[in-house]
């Protein structure tokens, strides 16, 4: 059964099978798609040919299906080496063939990201991967995905760092085209921004913390992120990586203060994923990568990984 890009996929999450629902009935229910007579058919190989470059959510599903649950990732951020959060081994294969056609292309990741692939102060028109927030992505073959343009001038009075009021030009909310491996229920989306994303002014005690472990945080509940106490529980689901206690690449805990100044730190950051991602209705769990584990170095980027919310837990948020 083909499918499209834009259609609706559900999970269940006692199978693990998948059912796509074509774009007329993206009006159904999620929650009673398991009560329904006749299901969609699930989702098998045969139906969703490998392709080359970016993935659609399809191939996620089905060739790339993810190897980290919601509460193992949150932890995973929460543990303070960010390292620990990987795509899927065979994924990050496909992605390293592709950027060296796009190397050739544009000359490096960052000409290819400024000139293309960002559209600053826009809805995100060349994602294969459609989120369900209104206007962080709109379909791509409704889109105009014409040729690079010139990357625009900076506008004047530019602020040194990003800011939960930074200018929507100077931002690209779009989705990862090359997520982690998360759970279906789960968004990968970036924050790119033309001014650095970590405060330059911050404290001298706690720079080269956040310069090794970078900076994250959670939105949308009110329970303490997973404690990096459990981790030990959650390596295995790391075997394939070789990741071990004793690789962890973190800072030693600091003090009270200290730990008050690295969350300060995040805070311009956290109150635009609040305004953007609505606590009533989405759960994130954010990061920004410290220098050593940037991808792309020369542009500055916020990933968020984002789930929404069961009516449920709305209703619950509600009576908070």
């Amino acid at each position: 059964m083909p499918v499209s890009s834009f259609s609706m996929i559900y999970c269940d999450p006692d199978s693990g099978a998948c059912y796509v629902y074509p774009p007329d009935d993206m009006t159904i229910d999620l929650a009673a798609a398991k009560a329904l007579d006749a299901a969609p058919p699930a989702l098998t190989p045969a139906d969703v040919p490998l392709r080359e470059g970016p993935p659609t959510r399809e191939e996620l599903l089905v060739h790339y299906p993810a190897r980290f649950i919601w509460q193992q990732l949150k932890c995973f951020v929460n543990s303070g080496d960010l390292g620990l959060l990987k795509r899927d081994k065979k994924l990050q294969q496909r992605y390293d063939l592709w950027t060296v056609g796009v190397r050739a292309k544009y000359g490096s990741m960052v000409s290819y990201l400024k000139t293309y692939r960002l559209q600053w102060g826009k809805p995100d028109a060349r994602s294969l991967l459609p989120s369900s927030l209104p206007g962080l992505t709109t379909p791509k073959e409704a889109s105009d995905v014409g040729e690079p343009q010139a990357e625009p001038e900076l506008p004047p009075n530019v602020p040194p760092y990003f800011t939960a009021d930074t200018s929507p030009e100077l931002i690209s909310i779009i989705m990862n085209d090359w997520p982690y491996s998360v759970p279906p229920e789960v968004e990968h989306a970036l924050i790119w921004t033309r001014i650095p994303a970590i405060p330059t002014d911050l404290p001298e005690t706690i720079r080269p913390r956040v310069e090794q472990d970078g900076l994250w945080g959670f939105t949308g509940t009110t329970s303490a992120p997973p404690s990096p106490s459990l981790l030990p529980s959650f390596l295995p689901a790391l075997a394939d990586w070789g990741v071990t206690m004793d690789k962890l690449v973190r800072s030693p805990k600091g003090s009270e203060e200290e730990d008050e100044l690295v969350r300060q730190a995040g805070t311009q950051i956290e109150t635009f994923i609040k305004r953007k991602w609505v606590e009533r209705e989405w759960e994130t769990a954010w990061f920004v990568n410290p220098p050593r584990l940037q991808s792309v170095p020369g542009l500055a980027h916020i990933h968020v990984f984002a789930r929404r919310k069961t009516p449920e837990e709305v209703a619950a948020w509600q009576d908070l």
